[in-house]
């Protein structure tokens, strides 16, 4: 990559980055904060700390993830940690900022759900920028690279609701902490979906003896790919053409309509696939957040 190039992309993550920290940060200081819910994270321990001592929530962000940051530059360099570090800064200062208009719901279910949508999308869209918000985000990254088996999303659900019982537990309200736990809950939910994408789809294996004309109505009709694999009938010992394919959910019940029209008689096993990398799909030289 040339370096104007180069250039393009660095200012356009960055410009991701600010307009995902106003994002996140209305979340934080129009509905959660001034509501007194934590939702876990260094925004959830910020929270608690800025209602105990009184300083603002977006002092105790930037406070707390000075060690993290640091933390941060051993195990992934300088170059991550300047886009987070950037991230980190920003939050703080949007959040500050966003405390002068103060609560614009004192419905707390409200501002469980919104608080946590908005602050979900953020985190999402400063993932996808290459960046972190700091905190348990660079843990999280950190058990990423150990258990890549596990989505983000889960992984956040079970540290932050470590630090939503905390919250219970020093202001003393169990219906503050439940919709702190709603608003993890929705966290968790909406970060997955703005990293992964809703790109759950059907596996189908289809044994016929019309295999041909199944897969050429399937090519034809739905435009997806189809792949054979060998099969033999343990009973009878002959042999058959296994249809194996991948579609998206919205394509299945044609798929299902071709099948029952070419071969009533087929044999076909349904799964469903929730993360699917190819053509069509997700690249899968894409780094893993």
């Amino acid at each position: 990559m040339d370096n104007s190039k180069h250039i393009k992309k660095s200012i356009q993550s960055y410009l991701y980055i600010t307009a995902a920290a106003f994002i996140y940060s209305a979340g934080i200081s129009l509905f959660l904060d001034p509501n007194g819910l934590a939702p876990g994270g260094m925004s959830g321990l910020a929270i608690i700390c800025s209602h105990i001592t009184g300083w603002k929530t977006g002092t105790w962000f930037f406070l707390f993830n000075i060690p993290v940051v640091a933390l941060g530059i051993w195990k992934f360099g300088v170059k991550f940690i300047l886009s987070t570090f950037y991230a980190v800064a920003a939050i703080s200062a949007c959040t500050n900022l966003f405390s002068r208009i103060g609560s614009v719901t004192g419905n707390p279910l409200l501002a469980s759900i919104t608080g946590a949508f908005l602050v979900a999308v953020g985190m999402g869209i400063i993932f996808k920028a290459g960046a972190t918000t700091g905190g348990t985000d660079i843990i999280v990254k950190l058990l990423r690279i150990r258990f890549p088996h596990l989505k983000t999303g889960k992984i956040f659900l079970m540290t932050d609701a470590v630090i939503v019982t905390l919250s219970g537990i020093i202001f003393r309200d169990l219906d503050k902490a439940l919709f702190a736990g709603i608003a993890v809950l929705i966290n968790s939910f909406i970060l997955d979906m703005v990293l992964y994408g809703k790109d759950e789809a059907k596996l189908v294996y289809i044994i016929s003896d019309s295999a041909r004309h199944i897969t050429d109505r399937v090519l034809r009709e739905l435009e997806t790919g189809v792949t054979y694999l060998k099969g033999q009938g343990a009973y009878t010992n002959t042999e058959k053409q296994v249809i194996l394919c991948v579609l998206k959910k919205r394509y299945y019940p044609r798929l299902e309509e071709i099948v029952k029209q070419t071969d009533p008689g087929a044999f076909l096993i349904i799964s469903s696939a929730n993360e699917i990398y190819g053509e069509g799909y997700k690249n899968i030289y894409a780094e893993k957040l």
